[in-house]
């Protein structure tokens, strides 16, 4: 496999930290159009990211803890505020 094709533990977390900020509403930069937000499946990329903190847990190099941690972080708070906006939305 390629270089450029590799995948490492630091890009997966991204890829599925990606896919849960698509998941609520966060669309790609020059975008007319957000995407749906779909809380459920937001709810469950942020549950793997979890996942796969707690079973990589010791086995990570401190970049990645660091990328994780700031990930998860991010991932929950932008999680919470799009519930508080579609409740006072309603």
């Amino acid at each position: 496999m390629s270089e450029e094709l590799a995948i490492d533990l630091s890009t997966f977390f991204l890829s599925i930290s990606s896919a849960a900020f698509f998941s609520m509403g966060m669309g790609i930069e020059g975008k007319e159009s957000a995407p749906p937000v779909d809380l459920t499946m937001a709810r469950q990329n942020i549950q793997l990211l979890e996942l796969l903190s707690e079973k990589t847990k010791g086995n990570r190099t401190q970049e990645e803890d660091r990328l994780l941690s700031q990930l998860l972080f991010e991932v929950r708070m932008r999680f919470v505020e799009i519930q508080k906006e579609l409740v006072s939305k309603k």
